[in-house]
C-alpha cells in the first residue's frame, strides 16, 4: 500500500560482499585524505615485507638444525677454527631466528597502527553520515521504526566497518599472500606431491570451514534479531517506566523481555555448539594434511634424500601457515556478519528522504509571515484521507486558531506547515512562497513550535533553553526565562541553569517543562508560532499563567493555534472549527457562539467541566481535611 507522499521503492537484490567492499572502500581510500592514502601504501608494503619474512624464518631452523646435526664439516680445518666454526654457525643461526621474529612482530604491529587512523576514519565518516541522514528522513519514517532497532543497526555497521578494515586488509590478504609465499618455498625446496597435499589441505580445510561458517551465521542472525528485539523491548519498556507502574505490569515487561532473552538463549547455545564442531573439523583435516607431509618427509631422511633439517623446515612451514588457517574461520565469519551489518547501514543511507528540497529551492525571507492554505488535501493512508480541501489564511501578525474533536486533523496542519510531509493537493504559502519551492532549512527557522507534549534533552536547563538559538549567550537565555515566567523557578534550584532535567524532561512537571519549551522558542524568536495543543495537558491554574506567557510571546507574532481547550482561544482574530477534516464553521469566539452550531456545543459543554472543577478546588482549598475527591459518574464530552 502507497503511502502519501511516497513511491514505493523498487526491490532490489541484496549486494554481494564485493559490491558491499566497493561501496566501503572509498572510506578506506578517501580522496580528500592524501595522509591517510600514504598510511595504506606504507602498511601494505610493511605488510609485504612481514610476510617475506614469515616464510624466510623457518629457513633459520634449518640451517641451525642441520648445523647441529652435522658439525664434523669443521673437523678437517684446525681444532681452533673448526671449534669456532661449530659454535659460531648454529648460534648466529638461533640469533637470526630470534631477530626474524622480532622484525615480524615489529611489522605487523606497525601494520596494524597504520591501519588503525585509516579506520576509525571510515567508522567515523560512515557514522556521521548516516546520523546526518537520519535527520533527513522523514517523519513517517522514524514513526515507523524503533529507535533501539535504528540504535542496533548503526552500532552493528560502525562496528562491522572496523571489522572490515582489520579482517580484510590485515587478515585475509596477508594470509593469501603468506600461503603463496609458503607455496613457492615448498615448490623450490622439496617436490610437487609436497604442494599437492599442502594445498589439497587448504582446500578442504576452506571449504569445511566456509560450509560450517555459512551454517552458523544462519544460526548468528537468528540470535541478532532475538538480541535486537529484546533490546528494543527493554528501550520501550524503560521510556515508558511511569506507564508500566501506573499499571503494575512489571512482570508483563519481564516476561516480554525474558521471551526475546530465550530465543538468544537458544541460538547461542547452537553457536557454542556448532563452535565446537567446526574446531573439531579444522583439526582433523589439518593435522591429516601436516602428518601426511612429515611421514613423506620423514621417509625421504631415512633413505638419505633430505636432512634432518628439511624435516625440521617442513614442520615450521606448516605449523606457521597453521596460525592464519586457524582463524579462516573466524575471519569468515566475522567479514560475513559484519558485511551484513554494513549491508544493514548501507540499506539505511539507501533510504530516500520522503521529503527534499526541490533542486532550485530558494532561502525563505520572511516579510510578515501571512501563511494561507489553498484546498489543502492530505492523506497518510489512500484509504483514509485526513483533510478534505481546506482553505484559510493567517494575516501577518494576527492569531488564527484551530479547534474540533480529537481525529479531525488539527494537529496535521501544523505538521504540513513545518513540511514534515507533502500534501496531497493544493498550497500552503508563506508571503506567498510556496513551501515546497523554499529550502526545509529556511522554512523551519522561520518558525517556532511550544508542543503539547514537550520533550526535553537529557541535560541542564540552560541547553534545552539555549536549544532554541545555539550559541546564545548567559543573558540571553536568562531573559527568555524571564519572559516565559521560569526564571523564578530557576533560581530557586540548588543548581540554577544547570539543573539536569533528567531523560525526557522528567526532572521537571508539565508545567515547568511547557515554560522551558516557551523560553526556548522566545529565545528562536521566529516571525511565525505554532502552539499545539500547548496547554492542554496541565490543570486550569498552571494553564493560566502558561497561557499568559504564551499571549506575551504571540504578541506581533503570525500565530497558528491549535486547541482542545477553547479558553485558551477566546482572543483570537478567528477560530475556525474543523470536523472530518473540513472546515465546517469560522468566526469569532462571539460570532461561532451565535451561531449555536459544534463550537457552542463544545463551549458550553467545557464552560459546565471548568465551573465543576473550580467549585471542586475552592471546597477542597476551604476545608481541605474533609475534602474527599469523588470522580462524576460521567464526564462532559470535550
Amino acid at each position: 500500500m502507497s503511502l502519501a507522499g511516497e513511491t514505493p521503492a523498487p526491490v532490489e537484490a541484496p549486494r554481494s560482499g564485493m559490491q558491499t567492499l566497493r561501496t566501503l572502500w572509498p572510506y578506506m581510500w578517501p580522496k580528500d585524505r592524501p595522509d591517510l592514502r600514504q598510511r595504506v601504501v606504507i602498511a601494505i608494503a610493511v605488510l609485504v615485507a612481514a610476510k617475506v619474512i614469515t616464510v624466510l624464518v623457518p629457513y633459520t631452523y634449518k640451517w641451525a638444525t642441520d648445523a647441529l646435526v652435522h658439525p664434523a664439516a669443521g673437523s678437517a680445518k684446525p681444532a681452533d677454527l673448526g671449534l669456532m666454526i661449530l659454535v659460531t654457525v648454529p648460534i648466529m643461526l638461533i640469533v637470526a631466528n630470534g631477530v626474524g621474529r622480532i622484525l615480524l612482530g615489529v611489522f605487523n604491529n606497525l601494520r596494524d597502527a597504520l591501519f588503525a587512523k585509516v579506520g576509525q576514519h571510515a567508522v567515523r565518516d560512515l557514522a556521521s553520515k548516516t546520523f546526518v541522514h537520519m535527520h533527513g528522513l522523514s517523519l513517517r519514517y522514524h514513526l515507523q521504526r524503533r529507535t533501539g532497532g535504528l540504535q542496533r543497526v548503526i552500532e552493528r555497521g560502525t562496528t562491522g566497518v572496523e571489522t572490515i578494515v582489520r579482517f580484510t586488509i590485515l587478515n585475509t590478504a596477508p594470509t593469501i599472500l603468506e600461503f603463496v609465499l609458503a607455496a613457492a618455498v615448498i615448490a623450490y625446496q622439496f617436490d610437487w606431491t609436497y604442494l599437492l597435499v599442502i594445498s589439497a589441505t587448504v582446500i578442504v580445510y576452506v571449504w569445511f570451514t566456509v560450509k560450517a561458517s555459512d551454517w552458523r551465521i544462519r544460526i548468528r542472525k537468528t540470535m541478532n534479531e532475538s538480541d535486537q528485539d529484546a533490546n528494543s523491548k527493554a528501550i520501550d519498556s524503560l521510556l515508558n517506566f511511569e506507564t508500566v507502574k501506573y499499571f503494575g505490569n512489571e512482570k508483563m515487561e519481564a516476561a516480554r523481555f525474558d521471551r526475546s532473552m530465550a530465543r538468544y538463549e537458544q541460538a547461542a547455545i547452537r553457536i557454542w555448539t556448532s563452535l565446537a564442531w567446526l574446531n573439531i573439523g579444522q583439526a582433523i583435516i589439518f593435522t591429516a594434511g601436516m602428518t601426511i607431509c612429515m611421514v613423506m618427509s620423514g621417509a625421504a631422511v631415512m633413505r638419505g634424500e633430505q636432512t634432518i633439517g628439511d624435516f625440521v623446515l617442513i614442520n615450521a612451514l606448516l605449523m606457521q601457515l597453521s596460525i592464519p588457517l586457524n582463524f579462516i574461520g573466524f575471519v569468515y565469519r566475522e567479514i560475513k556478519q559484519a558485511l551484513i551489518d554494513i549491508e544493514s547501514m548501507f540499506a539505511l543511507l539507501d533510504v530516500a528522504p520522503e521529503i527534499v528540497d526541490a533542486p532550485d529551492a530558494k532561502t525563505l525571507v520572511v516579510t510578515g509571515g501571512a501563511i494561507r492554505f489553498e484546498d489543502v488535501t492530505f492523506h497518510y493512508d489512500t484509504a483514509r484521507p485526513i483533510l478534505k480541501g481546506i482553505s484559510f489564511e493567517v494575516p501577518a501578525g494576527k492569531t488564527v486558531a484551530i479547534v474540533g474533536p480529537s481525529g479531525a486533523g488539527k494537529s496535521t496542519i501544523s505538521r504540513l506547515l513545518f513540511r514534515f510531509y507533502d500534501i496531497s493537493g493544493g498550497a500552503i504559502t508563506v508571503d506567498g512562497e510556496d513551501i515546497r519551492g523554499v529550502t526545509q532549512a529556511s522554512l523551519r527557522a522561520a518558525i517556532g513550535m511550544v508542543p503539547q507534549d514537550t520533550v526535553l534533552f537529557n541535560d541542564t536547563i540552560a541547553y534545552n533553553i539555549a536549544y532554541g538559538r545555539p550559541g546564545a549567550g548567559e543573558a540571553e537565555v536568562e531573559r527568555a526565562a524571564e519572559t516565559a515566567q521560569i526564571a523564578g523557578f530557576i533560581a530557586s534550584l540548588p543548581d540554577g541553569y544547570r539543573t539536569e532535567v533528567g531523560e525526557r524532561g522528567l526532572k521537571l512537571s508539565g508545567g515547568e517543562k511547557q515554560r522551558v519549551a516557551i523560553a526556548r522558542t522566545i529565545l528562536k524568536a521566529p516571525p511565525i508560532l505554532i502552539l499545539d495543543e500547548a496547554t492542554s495537558a496541565l490543570d486550569i491554574h498552571t494553564e493560566r499563567e502558561i497561557q499568559a506567557a504564551l499571549d506575551r510571546v504571540s504578541a506581533d507574532r503570525t500565530t497558528l493555534v491549535i486547541a482542545h481547550r477553547l479558553s485558551t482561544v477566546v482572543n483570537a482574530d478567528q477560530i475556525l472549527v474543523l470536523d472530518a477534516g473540513r472546515i465546517i464553521e469560522r468566526g469569532t469566539h462571539e460570532e461561532l457562539l451565535r451561531l449555536n452550531g459544534l463550537y457552542a456545543g463544545m463551549w458550553n459543554r467545557q464552560r459546565v467541566a471548568a465551573e465543576a472543577e473550580q467549585r471542586l478546588r475552592e471546597v477542597e482549598e476551604s476545608d481541605p481535611d474533609s475534602f474527599i475527591p469523588r470522580l462524576p459518574d460521567a464526564l462532559p464530552a470535550a
